[in-house]
């Protein structure tokens, strides 16, 4: 299915892990879009991972103008793609709770047997529904009011008066004081008790609010957003009802009665005898009136006896015994007997001889039934049939057989023993059940806390009830009794509000723990509207009724409410209103619950109240976590016109798209509606002093969440308004005035609130989301900014906690650097406390009035201005209660353009023109390079307390600051260095000035040019700012840099995933200018590191072995065919003894003892030829030659025979292979300790030749190490110099198959008239071609190197069975100098695999490779060695220097330590031979997916890694190696490789 276009430009990347859950820390997904137009998610999925496979997205977004339902979701098929990133952009119109769940076949494990590998049988796999809230977009007088802009006024409805004449005036009384929204509690007829949360009818309006019901509801709806603008938010309550509520006479199912709910016979059965009990106190002597615990005591004792002991409840948990014994009899005597199968306890031998207990459990275990809920006396009971097979084991089948007087008797002893656990569990029950009463009745009744009832009566009965009793005569005749007993509804301490309190598997009620609400019904809804089908109607056709008039919703005890209840009710009313604000009080006992139900709800709001801080410090604390980000925070979102990922895969986006703001999903706290009083909580007056109402109001008002207050707080009501017993109505100052004026004033703090919520409500439209807040003592400040214009508001409060005296409490000046301030008035509030203040106010009888107070201004700070910082001190008159408000601006911040505009424009354009070179020198260069380019003057930055950088380029920033970013991490050495000065921004513009004018750099001017002017625009901002200024200027360098080196890239890459990027800027990493390692002697240009930092400059920068393992992904595959080329040209220049070097030192000392690289060097020509425009040309290019050819002769680069004869490159390829054909016999040039400190004389003779029995080339020796394992021994302490710990000499596999390679490639060149040469000469003067060269070694090929899984097959193979440790492999070498040596298994089989699949048996290349997956791969390399094999040490430790053989000076570097590179070419054999043998797309898919399960490891790494790169080598299962190259070229290029196949094969 596919999304329509959409137009917005606000786009929510949500990128989903291998298993499909979304990569956001906490899994809580919370959108607050931006503007009222839609937004776009857009799902980013690596194109094979797990969930892929034959997978589907599942999203229940509604398309435009569609209804959302919330099991109705749209299909997104999963199209895999090896290649590339899936996105799938879904446009989202309204608010709400949406979901999302992947399905998917499981990939099943890598196998070596094809038909194991298909899973048809196995059905798709669900993941599980994840949750995406969409933000309400609230509008006021037709202008946007997000949800931080909310001040919100709560009512308690009742104390209005008549509606309008009572309500109007406080309408426009809290409107006038610069609320936004108010909230009324319900609105709906009260039941009996008058409390406005026990409704007796939800679908009537109170008709003494309103006498024209509806129509009263209407018009003051329409009058409070037209002359009030006021938006309205109501409480929906749907856990309960009230105990008098008519409708339950008709609908008694829709509670908890004890037919719907027989579990709760118990509960009732204790709760009457109690009731009962409670009426006899006097008559059975008792004492009526309790004044100790004494008199409690006894009590107790009354209930022991009168209750427990008469309504014998243990019947409710144990067995009828008799009734048991006689059903089993009977129905052993009917021949009904059953004995279970299957489990030990059944075997009848056993039971036979069996202890009584045993045979007890065994009658538990088998046969109880009744067992899962308490119900009815004796509910619990053993199946007589298995009763029966019991006794027909222990006495036999029939009745003649035994004494059925002997049965009965043993059932009776087994039956006694079954129920001593159920008489265990009744007295347990019973002894929580004494507490709780204990502790209930002690706290209504003695505690001083408590409400100290008095007499026991029947206004004020021993317990409360916890049912309902209905009238049976009000009651239609068809109810029966138990139809109208109903739970009343309530709460449980520490409960886990996901459990029904009154459901089955709970015994809350039995066991008294519940906190009874005795006015309340609970309502039973069951698990779907067919439960309970007149509640479902009614609740909704009353959610539906509310929605069509209030904006929101507060849903009151919502951690009561039923989940899927809630789902419902909320789905239907946002049918009614889209853009429902909803918001809850949420009590579940943890913040993982809490999320359990925002999610699922879509939650707006959580409340919060600051009057719940007990201290000046906590209060801190809570204004700190509704404050907002810390000032100076990191921007996150970024601004492009396409995603930085690759083309979306689903339509919908138009190519002419807008500029989107690209939006990465942040973790974010559950917003709250920050109260600084609620009605269910005492006010200052009472908890803390009068006078902390001010600075507690304030400090809530600078919060960047919804904030709200209550009637009566800012009034100054003496106390809490008792809202269920209550009758008097509400006053307030701001009420009886026409207008409320800001500032200073008598009757509360209107005029000053007036002022709080204009800023906080401009704050909050305008997107000021930064705060500092500072604690000191009795202080708390709190300076709140808009993360752009940095303009702000200051706040000094000074809170008034009981103690805190009349003092200005000794605060310091506060320093605002770099800001400038304006005094907007200081405050402080002034409260009449006295007895006489508060029996005046509370003897009122008609009327709520606040204590007397007056607000007035004090001349409470102190504003002075010294160069560039304000500094504010607070002067002597500043008592608690007081509060100075300031606004704010820094004057460097002020840019025509917007500073944040300006700093993040313009770097596109300046990169446009560089190229990769200069790219290398912007982004990269370590240590080593940016000194060796600068004569030793300059290294990478040094940041005090964390240590250099790894590169002086824009990478070394941006590793430290894309995680100081994700975190906000403000205290990151980093960032203190910023704030202390500006040696950052000098040094980064600084080193590009200086480059720029070499001309080889001289494309580098512009993006100095352009970074000198976005720092020169932020010097001026104040220190604490700099970090974030820093981070966007690098940042936006950094994105624009990355960019261009893509771009010059190949399409291929360019349309990758990011991973792919990763790799292919490692080819940027890579290569450089280096004056000390240039390709030649005299002519500078860049060349391919090996590795950084230890592969940097000089003779340690270029290895032929590496550039050409390298070359094929870091050039070719990226579209670098001109520096492809000139290290061919190179390396070429310098062919001797028909080898290229292993050491290049720019031509001048090149080393010639590796073996292998000059198979790599051909490989690669071969590759070129196969990917380069005209790739064959470069055949027939010349190259000048280092030395004379076919002529071993060495002499200096500055001799006159130096390059002074040219080749083509086809010649110098015959040249190796005829000079191989030949035979190789030399000793290295200068041998000695001044070419190899290390290597015994031995070492340096080199001798390759070819048995042409088999075609194979076999060299080296057990004193040199002539392959890419190239470890020699160093010390002497171990006795391991000069002795290589991986020789490797006789026929390297690897070197069989890249042999080969070249062979057929050669002989089909020479086929289609492209290569001159046919052949070459044999030592005995005869001539061979190279296309039967290629078959004297296939033919030869698997029985030198196979070891097969059959040891009845050994003589087919060359294989000594007595050397053998692994089978089914291929062997490393052949013929080496120690036997045991060719049969390691290493993984260097998978590079001729990879090369030359012609030489392998697929069957027999599958279980190998397979056998490697399970025994070689690491989370990211290839174990160097078999674990199982004697010689296993996996972990490198080069300093080591010890008397360990085997590990010292780390001669164990390929012993088990598991390198990177080779990897690539594992994968790459496994995907060729994987595909090979798959005849089906749902195979070929699968193929790609195991190969993408097996990259997670080095995708994490190049993602974490501060060198943007992947690893030389690790230790065992991934350990950190710390000898290793941090990055390395070849790591990289090798899955650039797989990657290159993965195209070709996808294109095929």
């Amino acid at each position: 299915m596919i999304p329509r276009t959409v137009t917005s430009d606000e786009v929510y990347i949500l990128p989903l892990k291998d298993d499909g859950a979304p990569d956001v820390p906490g899994e809580y997904i919370y959108l607050a879009p931006k503007s009222i137009d839609p937004i776009t998610i857009r799902f980013t999925i690596e194109g094979t991972s797990s969930i892929c496979r034959q997978g589907s997205l599942w999203v229940n977004i509604p398309e435009r103008g569609s209804e959302f339902r919330r099991d109705q979701f749209r299909e997104y098929k999963l199209d895999p793609d090896f290649n590339r990133t899936i996105e799938i952009s879904i446009p989202v119109y309204e608010a709400g709770a949406f979901a999302f769940y992947t399905t998917y076949a499981e990939l099943p494990p890598l196998s070596s047997t094809p038909n194991s590998n298909t899973s048809n049988s196995v059905g798709p796999k669900k993941t599980p529904i994840y949750y995406i809230d969409v933000a309400p977009r609230l509008s006021l007088e037709g202008r946007p009011l997000p949800l931080p802009a909310l001040s919100i006024f709560s009512v308690i409805s009742k104390f209005m008066g008549k509606y309008p004449s009572g309500w109007e005036k406080h309408l426009r009384g809290i409107s006038g004081r610069g609320y936004n929204m108010i909230h009324f509690t319900p609105l709906q007829v009260r039941g009996a008790s008058n409390s406005p949360y026990s409704l007796y009818d939800q679908l009537g309006w109170d008709p003494a609010c309103f006498p024209q019901g509806e129509k009263d509801v209407q018009q003051m709806v329409d009058s409070l957003e037209h002359n009030h603008s006021l938006l309205s938010l109501t409480d929906i309550v749907l856990n309960h009802t009230a105990n008098n509520s008519k409708w339950l006479l008709d609908h008694p199912e829709a509670g908890y009665n004890l037919t719907t709910a027989p579990w709760l016979e118990t509960a009732y059965v204790l709760d009457t005898q109690l009731l009962v009990f409670g009426s006899k106190l006097e008559e059975l002597g008792y004492p009526a009136e309790l004044t100790s615990t004494d008199d409690l005591i006894k009590i107790m004792e009354g209930i022991k006896k009168h209750v427990v002991s008469e309504i014998r409840l243990w019947e409710y948990y144990t067995l009828d015994i008799d009734r048991d014994v006689d059903a089993a009899i009977e129905s052993w005597a009917a021949g009904k007997q059953h004995i279970p199968q299957g489990s030990p306890s059944c075997e009848p031998d056993k039971l036979k001889v069996g202890k009584v207990e045993d045979q007890a459990k065994y009658l538990i275990q088998n046969g109880l039934v009744g067992n899962d809920w308490l119900g009815e006396r004796f509910r619990r009971r053993i199946d007589p049939e298995v009763s029966a097979g019991l006794i027909a084991t222990l006495f036999g089948k029939y009745r003649g057989e035994a004494d059925e007087a002997a049965i009965r008797s043993k059932l009776v002893q087994i039956l006694d023993i079954v129920n001593v656990p159920f008489y265990e569990e009744y007295d347990k029950e019973i002894t929580e059940i004494l507490q709780q009463l204990f502790n209930r009745i002690k706290y209504v009744r003695l505690d001083e806390h408590g409400p100290k009832l008095g007499p026991i009566d029947q206004k004020n009965p021993l317990i409360e009830t916890y049912f309902t009793r209905l009238d049976k005569a009000e009651a239609p005749n068809h109810f029966a009794p138990e139809d109208l007993v109903l739970v009343n509804n309530g709460w449980v301490w520490a409960g886990n509000a996901l459990v029904d309190n009154a459901g089955p598997q709970s015994r809350v009620y039995l066991r008294r723990e519940v906190i009874v609400w005795g006015d309340c019904v609970k309502l039973r809804y069951g698990k779907g509207p067919q439960d309970s089908p007149w509640l479902w109607e009614h609740m909704t056709n009353y959610a539906r009724m509310l929605a069509k008039y209030f904006a929101g919703f507060r849903i009151d005890n919502c951690h009561s409410t039923p989940l899927h209840v809630a789902e419902h009710i909320l789905d239907e009313a946002r049918r009614i209103r889209p853009n429902l604000y909803v918001v809850a009080e949420l009590f579940t006992g943890s913040e993982e619950m809490d999320y359990v139900f925002v999610k699922r709800l879509g939650l707006s709001s959580l409340i919060r109240e600051a009057m719940q801080a007990w201290s000046t410090a906590e209060l801190s604390r809570l204004v700190h976590r509704h404050g907002g980000r810390p000032i100076g925070s990191f921007e996150v979102d970024e601004i492009s016109k396409r995603s930085l990922e690759s083309a979306p895969t689903s339509p919908g986006i138009n190519d002419d798209a807008p500029r989107e703001v690209i939006r990465r999903i942040k973790p974010v706290p559950v917003q709250a509606l920050f109260m600084d009083c609620t009605h269910d909580n005492e006010v200052p007056a009472q908890k803390r002093d009068a006078r902390d109402t001010l600075p507690n109001a304030a400090l809530v008002c600078m919060c960047a969440s919804a904030t709200g207050s209550v009637m009566g707080y800012d009034e100054i009501y003496p106390k809490l308004v008792d809202l269920v017993n209550e009758t008097r109505l509400y006053t307030s100052e701001s009420s009886s005035v026409k207008e409320v004026i800001i500032g200073g004033g008598k009757g509360g703090i209107g005029g000053v609130k007036k002022l709080l919520n204009q800023i906080h409500t401009l704050m909050g439209k305008d997107g000021y989301e930064e705060t500092h807040i500072h604690h000191e003592d009795q202080y708390i400040t709190v300076h709140r900014v808009h993360p752009e214009s940095r303009k702000g508001y200051f706040l000094i409060a000074h809170t008034a906690y009981p103690g805190y005296g009349n003092g200005n409490g000794a605060f310091n000046a506060v320093r605002l650097g770099g800001t400038k301030a304006r005094h907007l008035g200081s405050w402080t509030l002034e409260v009449d406390t006295s007895e006489n203040a508060k029996q005046e106010v509370e003897n009122d009888d008609k009327h709520l009035r606040g204590l007397p107070s007056r607000v007035v201004d004090v001349p409470g700070i102190r504003m002075e201005v010294k160069s560039d910082e304000t500094i504010i001190t607070v002067r002597d008159k500043f008592p608690p209660g007081s509060i100075a408000l300031f606004e704010t601006w820094i004057p460097a911040a002020e840019h025509s353009a917007g500073l944040d505009t300006y700093v993040t424009s313009g770097a596109k354009e300046c990169m446009a023109e560089i190229d990769l070179v200069d790219l290398n020198f912007l982004l990269y260069r370590c240590e080593a390079e940016e000194r060796a380019g600068s004569d030793g003057k300059d290294g990478t930055y040094d940041i005090p307390s964390h240590g250099k950088l790894v590169y002086a380029g824009l990478q070394g920033w941006w590793s430290l600051l894309k995680d100081i970013i994700k975190d906000n991490n403000l205290a990151h050495p980093l960032c203190q260095n910023l704030r202390d000065g500006q040696w950052a921004l000098d040094y980064t513009v600084g080193r590009l000035e200086r480059i720029g004018h070499q001309p080889e750099f001289a494309g580098l001017s512009k993006p100095a040019v352009w970074l000198k002017k976005r720092f020169d625009a932020i010097r001026g901002i104040p220190n604490f700012l700099l970090p974030r200024y820093f981070a966007l200027v690098i940042r936006t360098a950094y994105k624009a840099a990355w960019e261009r080196g893509l771009e010059l890239m190949n399409e291929k890459v360019q349309s990758g995933q990011w991973f792919l990027h990763s790799l292919a800027m490692v080819s940027v990493q890579m290569t450089g200018l280096v004056k000390s390692a240039s390709l030649w002697p005299k002519k500078f240009v860049p060349s391919l590191a090996a590795g950084l930092p230890h592969f940097a400059v000089e003779w340690a920068r270029c290895w032929g072995r590496d550039v050409f393992i390298s070359l094929r992904g870091l050039y070719l595959g990226t579209g670098r065919f001109d520096e492809a080329a000139e290290h061919i040209f190179a390396f070429a220049s310098v062919l001797k003894h028909g080898m290229i070097p292993n050491l290049l030192s720019s031509g001048n000392l090149p080393r010639y003892n590796s073996r292998d690289s000059v198979w790599f060097f051909l490989q690669c020509i071969q590759d070129y030829t196969r990917f380069a425009p005209d790739g064959l040309g470069l055949l027939t290019k010349k190259v000048k030659r280092r030395f004379l050819p076919y002529d071993d002769t060495w002499f200096a680069s500055e001799d006159s025979r130096a390059y002074s004869q040219e080749s083509l490159i086809q010649d110098v390829i015959q040249e190796a292979l005829q000079r191989h054909a030949s035979g190789l016999k030399f000793r290295e040039a200068n041998a000695g300790p001044s070419i190899d400190s290390q290597m015994r004389d031995e070492g340096f003779n080199i001798e390759v030749n070819v048995d042409w029995s088999n075609g194979i080339i076999f060299g080296g020796n057990q004193f040199n190490c002539g392959t890419w394992m190239d470890k020699m021994g160093e010390s002497e302490l171990a006795g391991s110099k000069g002795i290589p710990g991986t020789p490797r000499d006789g026929a390297a596999i690897e070197i069989t198959g890249l042999l080969y390679s070249t062979l057929r490639w050669l002989a089909k060149l020479n086929d289609d008239g492209k290569y001159p040469y046919k052949g070459v000469k044999k030592p005995d003067g005869s001539e061979i071609t190279f296309s039967a060269w290629a078959d004297l070694l296939k033919s030869n090929f698997e029985r030198c190197y196979y070891v097969p899984v059959d040891p009845t097959d050994d003589s087919q193979y060359t294989v000594n069975p007595a050397v053998v440790n692994r089978r089914g492999i291929y062997k490393d070498l052949y013929l080496s100098g120690k036997e045991y040596e060719d049969y390691q298994l290493r993984p260097n089989f998978a590079i001729a695999m990879t090369v030359a699949p012609e030489l392998f048996t697929p069957e027999y290349a599958m279980g190998a490779l397979v056998l490697a997956d399970k025994v070689l791969r690491g989370p990211t390399g290839m174990a160097t060695l078999d674990p199982s094999d004697l010689n296993y040490r996996p972990f490198y430790i080069n300093s080591e220097d010890s008397t360990d053989f085997a590990t010292s000076k780390g001669r164990n570097y390929h012993q088990g330590p598991e390198w990177l590179w080779p990897t690539g070419f594992f994968l790459r054999a496994l995907l060729k031979f994987d595909l090979a043998r798959r005849d089906s797309e749902q195979g070929r898919v699968e193929a790609f997916q195991q190969v993408t399960r097996r990259l997670g490891g080095c995708k994490d790494m190049i993602g974490r890694s501060p060198w943007a790169g992947l690893t030389e080598l690790t230790q065992k299962a991934g350990a950190l190696c710390g000898d290793s190259s941090p990055t390395q070229a070849w790591s990289a290029s090798c899955l650039i490789d797989l990657y290159m196949d993965a195209a070709e094969y996808s294109a095929e």
